[in-house]
């Protein structure tokens, strides 16, 4: 880890509200004036969309049958080490992006890359304040590879498990034209990486955002609506709270209708997630560019 040079992770799978936290950090870094080197953890895959498909083949033919994004094959966790090693030491790395679909593809229509491949390897923008991930494996720790331990500060978002599925189930089938039975063979291919280095990473963030559905989710493959914010609860873990100062009183008071279940968790209406991460990690963020700033003179 590195004061200097802050490295920032938020860690969870797609659709567990990764993209609610970066949002919050996008209102900060704007409001407090920090210039952040953002890279997305999908670029970070080994493989573009052709050769994934290739891959993933070869390993069935090959009696892999837990062949996945989610685990070190699909993966470049040495270079996502090296990086955050990099730039806690130098400020410095390099990183590139991965492009989702045509929309995408027009904004680096000047490289020639088309939707499901990457850019170039490029430098991070000079003099950034910090490091921002955002992606499936940002505290990731393996027996050859320790991306947790360059990590500031770590924030893991994540659904409980039956909501995750019918997130998934909803939008490969509504909006990617999958079958359920093609999306359930993905979700259970998925299930050996997913427990052995998804799920290890919750345990080492500082804070825990996790969504949880007061509605009846008991089968999810039948589920026919996504439970939506109104019908959800979010259940904050802070791992040391000591460490980060959290004033629960302020934060009782400021979200209406929340409640500490735990001395270090907070549970608020999952309409208030965005309020809450901006309450919760706007003084963290201030306090790390402090000490920054400090060690810079």
């Amino acid at each position: 880890m590195s004061r200097k040079h802050p490295v920032i992770a938020v860690t969870g799978s797609s659709g567990a509200g990764t993209s609610t936290v970066k949002e919050a950090f996008e209102h900060m870094f704007r409001r407090e004036g920090i210039k952040p080197a953002v890279v997305e953890g999908d670029s970070f895959h080994r493989y573009n969309r052709a050769d994934m498909k290739k891959a993933m083949g070869e390993a069935e033919r090959g009696g892999r049958r837990t062949f996945s994004h989610f685990g070190p094959e699909a993966n470049l966790f040495p270079q996502l080490e090296e990086l955050f090693a990099s730039y806690g030491d130098t400020g410095r790395g390099k990183r590139r992006f991965y492009v989702h679909n045509e929309e995408e593809a027009a904004r680096f229509a000047h490289l020639g890359v088309a939707s499901g491949e990457f850019t170039p390897w490029e430098d991070l923008p000079e003099d950034t304040d910090c490091l921002f991930y955002e992606g499936l494996h940002g505290c990731v720790a393996t027996r050859d590879n320790n991306v947790a331990q360059h990590v500031d500060l770590k924030i893991g978002v994540v659904p409980v498990i039956n909501l995750e599925w019918i997130q998934k189930i909803h939008r490969d089938t509504s909006e990617r034209g999958y079958s359920e039975e093609a999306v359930m063979d993905t979700i259970l291919r998925r299930m050996h990486d997913y427990v052995h280095y998804v799920v290890p990473q919750f345990k080492l963030t500082d804070i825990n955002f996790q969504r949880v559905p007061i509605v009846d989710t008991s089968d999810p493959i039948i589920a026919r609506d996504i439970p939506t914010a109104d019908e959800s609860l979010v259940v904050i873990r802070f791992r040391k709270p000591d460490r980060f100062r959290v004033d629960f009183p302020f934060l009782l008071q400021m979200l209406k209708d929340s409640w500490m279940s735990r001395r270090n968790t907070i549970v608020v209406p999952g309409g208030k997630m965005g309020l809450a991460m901006e309450l919760i990690l706007t003084p963290i963020l201030r306090r790390i560019m402090e000490d920054r700033r400090a060690l810079l003179g």
